[in-house]
């Protein structure tokens, strides 16, 4: 990582000027492909696809220098910065400084489009707030916080209680227009597909939303495909990552490369029809975890991206397999 210097040391005028330059030229230079949160392809009259984000731990801790330029090759548009211990970007971003940090935003034309901040959690996000605000960023995911096992009225009751308590901090989230995504994960409150349900029905704004993670999920393809149809617009992030052999234990990489779409026995092709069913208008990220975090899911950059391509080129050909049915 590039240590931080006083010349990162800006005014909040140089700031403004900085990052508000360099949203105006990402606006300008990708119009033609750039599709904002909550509007897919397929709502502005083009046939459905997806709207991919990169997430930078894909690449472990590598400079974000050497990410950016891979965003367009995975045929996103938008970076999800991911802090410690997954990837360090988030902590690369505070060591360049922000008006650097927008810089080479502007050169890639890459938006920062979702901050991922699980150590925070859910009630302590008033400062990436503003930083993604300053950044016009419209995503920050999250985990839950609350007891697991639970089912039933318990359940239920326990994300009303959870619901309650985030209010606050969703208004917060709405001054800097900007939404919440809870992803679901394993020994959680959301670690089910009826705790996601109950979020959906108690949620009492649209800046709260949800992370689907089928990773975590029983991996029955049909079970998969009916949730999404039952959260709908909900979702505000949809993770492309299976379970194949886990991510918890090392392993050799062919099998650790199963929690991709296309490489594990998981068929994306039920989930695809139900995202394409609801007019998804959410991002997606081809997803996994490498053993240990926070290296590189492949050696190289160029090997990562090829990695993310070969997943994106399954998910298209699910794509035209459900739309010749």
């Amino acid at each position: 990582m590039r240590p931080a210097n006083d010349n990162d040391r800006v005014t909040r005028r140089e700031l403004l000027k900085a990052t508000t330059a360099g949203c105006g030229a990402l606006m300008a230079t990708s119009a033609a492909r750039a599709v904002p949160l909550g509007q897919s392809q397929a709502a502005v009259g083009e046939e459905f696809a997806l709207n991919y984000m990169l997430a930078s731990c894909m690449y472990g801790y590598m400079y974000i220098g050497e990410i950016l330029p891979e965003v367009t090759k995975c045929g996103a548009t938008n970076l999800d910065l991911w802090p410690k211990k997954h990837g360090n970007q988030r902590e690369q971003l505070t060591d360049l400084g922000e008006t650097r940090f927008a810089e080479l935003l502007q050169k890639h034309n890459v938006k920062l489009g979702c901050i991922t901040q699980y150590a925070l959690g859910p009630f302590g996000l008033t400062e990436e707030f503003q930083l993604a605000k300053r950044f016009g960023c419209e995503l920050i995911v999250t985990g839950g916080e609350g007891p697991k096992g639970l089912a039933g009225v318990e359940l239920k009751s326990t994300v009303r209680e959870f619901v309650e308590r985030l209010k606050p901090h969703l208004a917060a989230a709405e001054e800097n227009n900007v939404t919440v995504a809870i992803e679901n994960h394993a020994n959680n409150l959301f670690e089910s597909a009826d705790s996601l349900r109950y979020l959906r029905d108690l949620s009492p704004s649209k800046h709260l939303k949800i992370g689907l993670a089928p990773y975590h999920l029983p991996q029955d393809a049909e079970q998969l495909a009916t949730l999404i149809r039952d959260l709908g617009d909900s979702i505000a992030m949809f993770y492309a990552w299976q379970y194949g052999n886990g991510c918890m234990t090392r392993l050799p990489k062919e099998e650790e490369l199963l929690q991709l779409p296309g490489r594990g026995p998981l068929d994306f092709a039920p989930l695809l029809k139900a995202l394409r069913d609801i007019q998804y208008q959410g991002w997606t990220e081809i997803f996994m975890h490498p053993v240990p975090r926070g290296i590189p899911i492949l050696e190289t950059a160029e090997e990562v991206t090829s990695e993310i391509n070969r997943s994106r080129e399954y998910l298209a050909e699910r794509l035209r397999t459900i739309g010749r049915v």
